[in-house]
């Protein structure tokens, strides 16, 4: 059963200070509508998809950024070994050699068919957030949760994709008792923005640990 209406909106303020922060953020991704932070932004979500802490994804992604392979013509012409490798400091080791191979394959298909920029396959799909999907899925290994965490990420700066509460976020609304339903859950939040309420869902959908943490603040704060 969900909360009362106002109870649900305590409980997402304290969510929200608590652990409201992107996970580009957590990975020192400024994040613009430029294309070195889209195309690290769509990185850290191919990382992210894998079944992979995401305390490891967000380590791997600033490794490959120290290593030098910040865009995707640095990622391309790294050798297969120096992203291995990066991807090795950043503990990113159970899908290495395969991301690894992926990561040149999707970097050579930015650069070949978008030139490198995001914002031309932003512009290839018109505003329609279907067509982001489906193109963003042309990648090599990023599927329909890549997908998602890619465009609930940079939702703040392509707007036409917000609000993008993905089936993750939903699923952490659900754990606080609040309402699985997008429209009742932004309602809820007031003017929390989207992306930074999704990502500290989707923390709670992955660790069960942070119902008790909010709760405990709820009641804290009640006094």
């Amino acid at each position: 059963m969900d909360r009362d209406p106002r109870d649900a909106r305590d409980v997402l303020r304290e969510l929200v200070a608590a652990h409201g922060r992107t996970y580009a953020e957590e990975a020192g991704i400024r994040l613009a509508d430029t294309p070195q932070p889209l195309y690290q932004s769509l990185v850290l979500a191919h990382l992210l998809s894998a079944r992979i802490r995401g305390s490891v994804a967000v380590a791997t992604a600033r490794a490959l950024r120290e290593a030098g392979l910040r865009d995707p013509a640095r990622m391309a012409g790294a050798s297969w070994q120096e992203r291995v490798d990066a991807l090795g400091r950043g503990g990113y080791r159970r899908y290495d050699e395969r991301t690894a191979t992926q990561l040149g394959e999707e970097a050579e298909l930015l650069t070949d068919r978008w030139g490198g920029d995001l914002r031309r396959l932003r512009a290839e799909a018109g505003g329609d957030v279907s067509a982001l999907r489906r193109l963003l899925q042309e990648f090599p290994g990023v599927g329909p949760t890549g997908a998602g965490i890619f465009l609930r990420e940079v939702q703040r700066v392509w707007p036409e994709a917000a609000p993008y509460l993905d089936r993750k976020a939903l699923q952490g609304a659900g754990r606080l008792g609040l309402p699985e339903d997008p429209g009742r859950l932004l309602a809820a939040a007031g003017r929390t923005e989207p992306a930074v309420l999704a990502a500290a869902l989707v923390r709670v959908s992955l660790d069960k640990n942070l119902v008790r943490d909010v709760t405990g603040r709820v009641r804290e704060r009640a006094g």
